[in-house]
């Protein structure tokens, strides 16, 4: 009886053994990009619902994206580690010695991990979570290679979350603003009158930029009540393309809103949109730019890495400027100097104008893009189409960045000049952060 049953024991490990699959076997299976988009997606969708700002929202996918990646970089010989090239980031934790691990899993358990810190709506990841735990089971993974795979995961990730903190954004939580009831100077604007979004984030640490201000836009046009100056007629120049728009216009306007928080107003009653923030929408633009072109695993990772870094970059160069000339939005001039009735086609966010944060993370988005996959590079964004905004079809990254800034001038929330100083720093510090990153 009991040789028998030491047959049966002895059977069923070899079978297990047989079962097994070897790294070689089921790598073919993980070491794909179609999980990396997925988690970058679950990271958006709960960006949107937990209502993150921009900036903020920056925050989170610059880090996400530098766990990802930097858990990728011991099997990937093509990328290099960000330590060292990141402002005040130390080397990140290796694997043991000669064990096997599997990198992929490792880096969505770091990706998550990530997320999870700087999110709020935990009960959001548990089915993805079960999802990519099963998946990587299925594929054959060994339990122990899972496990230690999932350990360093956690590892890459507390190491990027330790990192953060000394970013001084807890600093700056609760930290006032002073509207100043000065002539030119940036008000609340209906319908919200909101408080000022994020005032300090000039104060938070770049990632590769030596501060806020390395990439300076033109001066602001200043203001003045004379309908001869420079500023009075950007001024018509908005008042007046809002009261003519075409349906095309509109559609632009519309296509490239990504207000996280639209306060509805009707007679009264109100209700407020959730929507997909700038930085989420470029994102989007990578994956479509990385399946399109059937970018492997590390080159999505880079991509998401760069385009993430541009837009944290990006937002802290734009928000350095809103906060240090505070410029009035047309809204307020048009309705307290012009016309009382007249309204924006998009609602008028709550920070200063100028510059346009859209147009110079959208430049900045576009030059790592052309940088990592050419110029002239075609593709259709369906980003928002769930969102009621369309789909539209672009022949560059370079174009769409160009319609996004014009864009807010057909929203009546910019005036041109904050658009096309906005584009241009934006394209230099995309330029800038594919020099840094891309080796």
């Amino acid at each position: 009886m009991w040789q028998r049953f030491g047959i049966l024991i002895l059977t069923g490990l070899l079978l297990t053994h047989c079962q097994q699959k070897s790294p070689e076997e089921y790598g073919k299976a993980v070491n794909v990009a179609s999980w990396y988009h997925e988690t970058m997606t679950q990271v958006t969708d709960v960006i949107i619902h937990d209502i993150l700002t921009p900036p903020v929202a920056s925050r989170v996918y610059g880090y996400v994206t530098l766990a990802g990646y930097e858990a990728l970089v011991p099997q990937y010989s093509e990328l290099n580690t960000m330590a060292g090239i990141y402002r005040d980031l130390p080397a990140f934790p290796q694997p043991e010695g000669e064990k096997a691990y599997c990198f992929p899993l490792a880096s969505l358990t770091a990706m998550v991990e990530v997320a999870k810190a700087q999110t709020f709506t935990m009960e959001k990841y548990e089915e993805f979570d079960q999802k990519m735990a099963d998946f990587f089971k299925k594929a054959g993974v060994p339990a122990d290679v899972r496990e230690r795979s999932i350990t360093y995961g956690k590892a890459i990730a507390n190491h990027v979350l330790a990192y953060a903190k000394g970013d001084r954004y807890p600093e700056t939580r609760g930290l006032r603003y002073t509207v100043k009831n000065e002539a030119g100077k940036w008000v609340p604007t209906p319908p919200m009158y909101g408080d000022a979004m994020e005032p300090y984030w000039p104060t938070i640490r770049p990632f590769v930029m030596d501060s806020a201000g390395q990439f300076p836009p033109a001066p602001a046009i200043p203001f003045s009540s004379s309908k001869q100056s420079p500023f009075w007629k950007e001024v018509m120049e908005v008042y007046s393309i809002g009261k003519n728009l075409t349906e095309e216009q509109k559609k632009i306007a519309w296509f490239w809103d990504d207000n996280a928080f639209v306060m509805n107003v009707q007679g009264h009653v109100s209700f407020a949109n959730k929507k997909m923030t700038p930085g989420g929408h470029w994102l989007a633009i990578a994956r479509t730019a990385a399946e399109t072109s059937k970018a492997d695993l590390p080159k999505t990772a880079r991509a998401y890495l760069l385009v993430a870094a541009a837009l944290h970059e990006g937002f802290i160069a734009s928000w350095h400027e809103k906060y240090r000339s505070e410029k009035i939005r047309p809204e307020t001039v048009i309705n307290s100097a012009l016309d009382p009735a007249w309204q924006p086609y998009l609602q008028t966010p709550p920070f200063p104008e100028y510059t346009s944060g859209h147009s110079t993370i959208s430049a900045a988005s576009a030059e790592v893009l052309t940088g990592l996959f050419g110029d002239n590079f075609a593709f259709t964004d369906s980003t928002e189409h769930k969102y009621g905004h369309g789909v539209r079809q672009f022949a560059s990254f370079r174009q769409a960045a160009d319609e996004c800034s014009v864009s807010r001038v057909y929203g009546g929330i910019h005036y041109t000049s904050g658009c096309e100083e906005g584009q241009k720093a934006g394209a230099q510090i995309g330029q800038f952060v594919f020099r840094k990153l891309n080796k």
